[in-house]
């Protein structure tokens, strides 16, 4: 069984940082893209960052230049540095995975974890 564990909300001013990581754990033989998306109330979930097991990223126009993914392969993880924090960012952050296992490629998500921009 596979499974994304999540960390790092919180509440944050206007202006702030948070960090947000994910690993994976459980029994699999392959990770490939790992990507981060976020819902706010009333609006669809939408991607936030994504990047490739050879590192590869892309990024929502609207975070360029204030988050940064990056994975450390060895370790199964994901992170996504938020820096310049808007109240527009405020969302549940949801780790997503494209993870092989038993010779099939499917998405696995984390349980979401609150970030909240707010003064």
């Amino acid at each position: 069984q596979v499974q994304l564990v999540e960390s790092g909300g919180g509440l944050v001013q206007p202006g702030g940082s948070l960090r947000l990581s994910c690993a994976a754990s459980g029994s699999f033989n392959r990770i490939e893209t790992m990507g981060w998306y976020r819902q706010a109330p009333g609006k669809q979930r939408e991607l936030v960052a994504a990047i490739t097991s050879g590192g590869s990223t892309n990024s929502a126009d609207s975070v360029k230049g204030r988050f940064t993914i990056s994975r450390d392969n060895a370790k199964n993880t994901v992170h996504l540095q938020m820096n310049s924090l808007k109240p527009e960012d405020t969302a549940v952050y949801y780790c997503n995975a494209a993870i092989l296992y038993g010779g099939h490629w499917s998405p696995y998500w984390g349980q979401g974890t609150q970030v909240t921009v707010s003064s």
